[in-house]
């Protein structure tokens, strides 16, 4: 796994009590009278090579998460701290230059891109856009960078309508690639692809991070993908962390209850291999804009004492970090 080579070593993101609130508007002056708390104080750190999962249900936060992390979202609060800069803070004439760093491949390959223009166009438009090459040079680029994805180069004058939905993931991806970022935001890539085509993908995804050296943030919902291309992995739920460690420990020490309930719906092949106890749950999550005072997860817990209804639980532990006041290593699940 790529993880950190030593303490030592710099994490190439920061995220620091993070936070994007929308205001809920009402009446005719629009008067603020709410927020949708869509991340609420997350925090975590990313290194140099590594892939970071973030999992969890529809609405926990994860992909504002990541928009947030290239500022496609202006966070309300926090820090997000990319090679020593607040990506928060820093002006748009900054931000501009910092973007050929820092890409996002989005879910629905289709929607995202321009049905009126040409592949070739579109990939090299990032290229003319940041003044980064000619156009016979970013014609060039294309060629290459199609033919690095898996995609003939004859098809960049082709619409994206004339493609598959697996080929034009792939399309996405290569414009990802277009400016050399050091890392991407992959947010839930392969989520709207048929089985065979997603494991495509992401082996495609593992190759190009070996050979070019890329930084991951792997947003989805399914485990499986998760624990496949991750190291680590961060669970949320309702805007919070609720744990982060490693892929392994996620998958073979959980301690949070939270996650424990989301291994228990990941689907294994051989029903007598499944030794985990179930945890029962019980109601719908709770709306982001009237998160429950507490443990926003109390609601749900089986394991939920008086303590969870007032206290918000803090991520404590060191390499394994968990916000739950009873972890599992301390009841008897």
């Amino acid at each position: 796994m790529n993880m950190p080579l030593s303490e030592q070593e710099k994490p190439l993101l920061q995220v620091k009590n993070l936070k994007k609130y929308y205001p809920i508007k009402k009446g005719v002056i629009s008067r603020t009278v709410g927020y949708v708390k869509a991340v609420d104080d997350v925090s975590f750190d990313i290194y140099p090579g590594e892939t970071v999962g973030l999992v969890g249900e529809s609405g926990c936060g994860k992909s504002t998460t990541g928009r947030s992390l290239v500022r496609l979202e202006d966070p309300t609060a926090g820090q997000v701290i990319f090679q020593g800069k607040d990506l928060a803070k820093i002006s748009n004439k900054e931000m501009r230059k910092l973007r050929t760093e820092l890409q996002i491949i989005f879910q629905d390959p289709y929607s995202s891109l321009n049905p009126r223009k040409r592949i070739g166009d579109l990939l090299a438009e990032p290229l003319i856009a940041h003044k980064l090459a000619t156009r016979s040079e970013a014609d060039k680029k294309v060629n290459e960078i199609l033919e690095i994805v898996g995609l003939s180069k004859q098809y960049k004058n082709r619409y994206p309508h004339e493609f598959s939905g697996g080929q034009r993931q792939r399309i996405g991806i290569a414009r990802a690639l277009m400016l050399h970022p050091k890392l991407i935001i992959c947010d839930e890539p392969v989520s709207a692809l048929d089985v065979s085509i997603q494991a495509q993908v992401l082996n495609l995804l593992k190759d190009l991070q070996k050979e070019l050296k890329l930084t991951y943030v792997f947003i989805a919902h399914g485990l499986g993908a998760v624990k496949y291309i991750s190291d680590r992995i961060c669970v949320m739920y309702l805007g919070r962390v609720m744990e982060f460690a490693t892929t392994k420990e996620i998958f073979e020490h959980p301690l949070h209850p939270y996650t424990e309930i989301l291994l228990n719906a990941y689907p294994i092949p051989n029903p007598h291999m499944r030794d985990r106890k179930q945890i029962v749950v019980e109601g719908d999550v709770p709306s982001p804009a009237n998160p429950p005072k507490g443990c926003v997860f109390h609601t749900r817990c089986p394991f939920a004492k008086d303590i969870c209804k007032e206290k918000i639980p803090t991520l404590t532990g060191k390499g394994h970090t968990v916000a739950c006041h009873f972890p599992l290593e301390s009841v008897n699940v």
